[in-house]
């Protein structure tokens, strides 16, 4: 089980700094390890931010990008080009200014189905990470928000998803989104390595609060999930998301 690290910044300014140079650290270790670095990319505003720091000097020029491989953690069941999606987000906010080759950044296939499209992503990252059916892949380090619901991903209090554990990517009917979703599954965010979570905003602040210290509900706050992480977790917030945590 993991041990959830807290690091609290004055504001997100501050943040997004420090955890570009934490993710600058986690590349370099991992394209030591095995000369390249999987990462799995988050939504979100709070990311955005983290993204166009990472797309700045000295980070553009001092991360070896063409060693990355990067997915989304979850993405909405709209086109690439839709202004809701993901994937548009993290093209202008990072991939349109570094040079990441094409071939190792892995959109979700939203021209399918929603279930063929969580299928397909399955296994693309199978081929990617060699990885058969009944392993688990580990990525090297995967980001992720939380939204006031306590949601991580896509996956939302009281949806499906939450009981998927025979796969690494499923689709999700969100109702109280009035929206379908494409998401990893809770064991593949389980494996990661690493995994740093982003929060700001005050709006966060009750669920950062359950999700690091509250009674276990997991369909109640899906982010409870990595409590059980086999990796290094660790919730990046600023002092506004962090006000109501336990001292």
């Amino acid at each position: 089980m993991s041990s959830i690290q807290t690091q609290i910044y004055p504001d997100a300014t501050h943040l997004a700094v420090s955890v570009a140079s934490a993710v600058s650290e986690i590349i370099t270790k991992a394209i030591q390890r095995h000369d390249r670095c999987t990462i799995a990319l988050a939504g979100g505003s709070t990311p955005k931010r983290l993204y166009t720091v990472l797309a700045s000097d000295p980070y553009r020029n001092e991360i070896p990008w063409d060693r990355l491989h990067l997915f989304l953690g979850d993405e909405r069941y709209v086109p690439d080009d839709h202004p809701d999606s993901n994937f548009r987000m993290v093209r202008e906010a990072l991939l349109d200014h570094v040079n990441v080759p094409e071939s190792q950044v892995y959109p979700v296939p939203t021209y399918l189905d929603a279930a063929s499209a969580a299928a397909e992503y399955e296994k693309l990252i199978r081929k990617t990470f060699e990885v058969p059916h009944g392993s688990v892949p580990v990525f090297d380090l995967v980001l992720l928000g939380i939204g006031g619901d306590g949601h991580t991903a896509s996956l939302f209090p009281g949806t499906q998803a939450l009981d998927v554990h025979d796969r690494l990517v499923i689709e999700n009917d969100v109702p109280q989104q009035d929206s379908t979703r494409i998401t990893f599954t809770i064991p593949l965010l389980q494996a990661a390595a690493s995994t740093i979570l982003l929060a700001t905003g005050d709006d966060k602040a009750d669920a950062i609060s359950r999700a690091v210290n509250g009674a276990p509900n997991l369909q109640e706050t899906p982010s409870q999930l990595l409590r059980s992480a086999t990796g290094e977790v660790t919730f990046a917030l600023d002092e506004a998301a962090a006000a109501k945590l336990e001292s």
